[in-house]
């Protein structure tokens, strides 16, 4: 009676063993857009004052939330292609009680102004308590789910629209590759499906990005920001996220709370909140 007892327990941790491995819960934040400032830019001083003031109220009430795993902002973090600008956001940024994430967007870098990629990683490096990437393109994982940080910010002749460069697909078609047997999870600052139609703000070559994509069945959910807005729309079976930017008012960022119960079930809720 006590062997087979034995058995019956054994068999029964075994299942709940084998679903532990597939259920995953990672909560993060998503905030877009801070367009930070410390007066090196054309802001007035009250921009100024109102980018720093929101900024440091968001970063209070994230670290009034339990349970969040990271933190990524995922683009436009300053308003203006300066190392200081850039320093003084990720002092402000350590402040956080969580790991963060970086993502360039595309008011961040500029060559000609002496803040080109290389050197914009270089300063996170430096200052940042937990963003140690050495390229603009990473991967980071949190919780058995893979987390791809996919950069298409210019730097040689800045403007309003993405572009995502052939290496970078290529790169990208690799990490799919890599962690076919997982789920991903895209962040990156220009949609590819935007919420809205903006000529000016268009991510250039979407289609080859596209192709990438349905090469895989591994990638759960695209977060962007770019456009200032929010949207969410489901695309071949892929969640894609535009988020709004906190620089502008209500000042909503966004929490993220993604529970993946097997390979196949991954279920991602988004909710808009902004300090009080």
């Amino acid at each position: 009676m006590k062997l087979v007892f034995k058995h019956s327990f054994i068999f029964l941790m075994s299942i709940v063993f084998a679903q532990s491995v597939f259920a995953k819960e990672v909560k993060f934040v998503q905030i877009t857009d801070s367009h930070f400032s410390s007066g090196s830019g054309e802001y007035t001083q009250r921009e100024v004052e109102n980018s720093q003031a929101v900024f440091q109220k968001t970063i209070k009430d994230i670290n009034s939330i339990s349970d969040v795993d990271f933190v990524v902002f995922t683009g436009d973090n300053i308003d203006t292609a300066s190392e200081a600008d850039l320093k003084a956001f990720l002092i402000q940024a350590n402040k956080l009680d969580v790991p963060y994430y970086i993502v360039i967007g595309n008011h961040e870098v500029f060559k000609s102004q002496k803040l080109d990629k290389v050197k914009y990683m270089e300063t996170v490096r430096k200052y940042s308590k937990s963003c140690r990437a050495k390229s603009a393109n990473y991967v980071f994982e949190k919780k058995g789910l893979i987390f791809i940080v996919v950069d298409g910010a210019k730097e040689v002749i800045p403007g309003p629209a993405g572009y995502y460069k052939k290496d970078t697909l290529t790169w990208l078609d690799k990490q799919l590759t890599k962690y076919k047997d997982k789920q991903v999870i895209i962040l990156q600052h220009f949609p590819v499906v935007a919420p809205y139609y903006n000529r000016t703000h268009t991510t250039y070559n979407v289609a080859d990005y596209e192709a990438v994509l349905k090469k895989h069945n591994n990638v759960v959910a695209i977060f962007s920001g770019h456009y200032h807005a929010n949207g969410e729309v489901n695309q071949d079976g892929i969640y894609h996220v535009s988020s709004p930017a906190l620089v502008e008012g209500p000042h909503n960022y966004k929490v993220v709370e993604i529970s993946a119960k097997n390979k196949k079930d991954c279920q991602v809720y988004t909710q808009l909140r902004h300090a009080e």
